[in-house]
């Protein structure tokens, strides 16, 4: 089985490195300096107290791989589109797209008959890029939940967690999710086959659309923005504006926002994503993690003036920090 790693950072990197102890035929796409060190030294995956050295196939010309069985995108949400292009050639007739991405999957609407149905998110999507080279049909869903971290070109050193719940976008338990729910599995990793995959996704951009932007604005951990009164509390209101859009587009949270909440607490002193990249000088995911609640809000009229204040302080710091 072909499966091909597109964006082996953190997570993808993460994820190489368990595949690369199975038989499936792994490759991985990467650039720059991270890709030359994996090239001459291997991918190293520091986990568990221990340091493990895998050497999967790298490169950064996807043409060369030919079509996959499964290509799992892990870039950053708001590079995928510009990279969509260079993934054409590894997608054929039965590929499978699995959307390891944080934020909403350009997929998200599709075969929906609620208000949102067949929409296409331009904070996703630029332009329906995504849907034409890629196509709905092929995608399937998949959360990601555990941290890590490229310590190093080469390195990823894993934080916590193991579990990536995967699923049909329509809920069916398919022989493409089965197949890749083994292949998860026998890497040592968790893939539990959600039946409600746009519930699991919308809860984790539930967490996401308040605890990364305020991170950025405050470069506050985790335990500390749920702690704090006053931080705690802005991420209630954000989250409040987005059960409101979710209501509307029937989506069901299995927690409450204190919950939720609280789960991020226990993380300890973890500083988020987009906290992450401002320290390193890299692009924000802004726009498909806190733009894109705006964007649906504005589609179904349902205010979110929370939302819109927070976005429009970290559009301001992108803006600045691009000026320096």
């Amino acid at each position: 089985m072909k499966v091909c790693i597109f964006g082996a950072g953190a997570i993808g990197g993460f994820v190489g490195a368990e595949l690369a102890r199975t038989d499936v035929e792994l490759s991985l796409v990467a650039r720059g300096a991270h890709l030359a060190a994996m090239r001459e030294s291997g991918l190293r995956l520091r986990i568990d107290g221990e340091d493990r050295v895998s050497h999967p196939w790298c490169t950064d010309e996807p043409a060369e791989l030919g079509e996959q069985d499964y290509v799992i995108i892990a870039l950053k949400a708001h590079m995928i589109s510009e990279a969509v292009d260079s993934m054409a050639p590894l997608i054929g007739a039965r590929t499978c797209v699995v959307t390891a991405s944080n934020g909403l999957p350009y997929w998200y609407f599709h075969g929906t008959s609620d208000i949102a149905a067949g929409t296409a998110l331009d904070c996703v999507d630029p332009g329906g890029k995504q849907w034409r080279v890629l196509g709905p049909e092929r995608a399937v869903g998949c959360v990601v939940f555990p941290a890590a971290e490229v310590v190093a070109p080469g390195v990823i050193q894993h934080e916590h967690g193991r579990r990536f719940p995967i699923g049909e976008p329509d809920g069916r338990r398919s022989e493409r999710i089965e197949k890749l729910h083994r292949m998860l599995v026998d890497a040592g990793l968790e893939a539990p086959i959600r039946s409600d995959i746009r519930d699991e996704i919308w809860l984790k951009l539930w967490g996401n659309l308040c605890f990364n932007p305020i991170s950025a604005l405050t470069l506050a951990t985790v335990d500390v923005i749920a702690t704090n009164p006053e931080t705690r509390a802005l991420c209630k209101a954000m989250m409040a504006e987005a059960s409101a859009i979710g209501g509307r587009l029937g989506l069901k949270l299995r927690v409450d926002a204190d919950r939720r909440i609280d789960g991020m607490a226990a993380l300890g002193p973890h500083k988020m994503s987009m906290l992450q990249d401002l320290e390193r000088a890299r692009s924000m995911e802004v726009e498909p993690l806190v733009g894109v609640v705006q964007e649906l809000g504005r589609l179904l009229d349902v205010p979110t003036p929370t939302v819109d204040v927070v976005l429009a302080l970290l559009r301001q710091r992108t803006e600045a920090r691009t000026l320096q």
